[in-house]
């Protein structure tokens, strides 16, 4: 399941702005620029990856990282991602 999750550009996107804090929704869909349907559904998976995890504040979903995660992007043409996760203390 982890490498499902680490198998989408836009899902390590999401993780690259999660170890920048924790973020509700509609900041991930702005920094993306994509919908909310798009947004959650990738949500949804690192969820179930168990590499972030998601609570209601009020009525916002804030998502934040359950492991700590190091990502390095090279810049294009070739992109090439280096993910490094560990279990976080809490």
């Amino acid at each position: 399941m982890i490498l499902k999750a680490l198998g989408s550009e836009k899902r390590l996107m999401i993780l690259k702005i999660l170890t920048r804090g924790e973020k509700c929704v509609s900041e991930i869909m702005k920094e993306l620029r994509m919908d909310g349907k798009t947004a959650k559904y990738h949500l949804d998976i690192l969820e179930k990856a168990g590499l972030i995890e998601g609570e209601y504040v009020g009525r916002r979903r804030v998502y934040r990282l359950v492991k700590e995660i190091t990502i390095e992007i090279s810049p294009p043409p070739k992109r090439i991602f280096r993910v490094t996760a560990s279990k976080k203390n809490v």
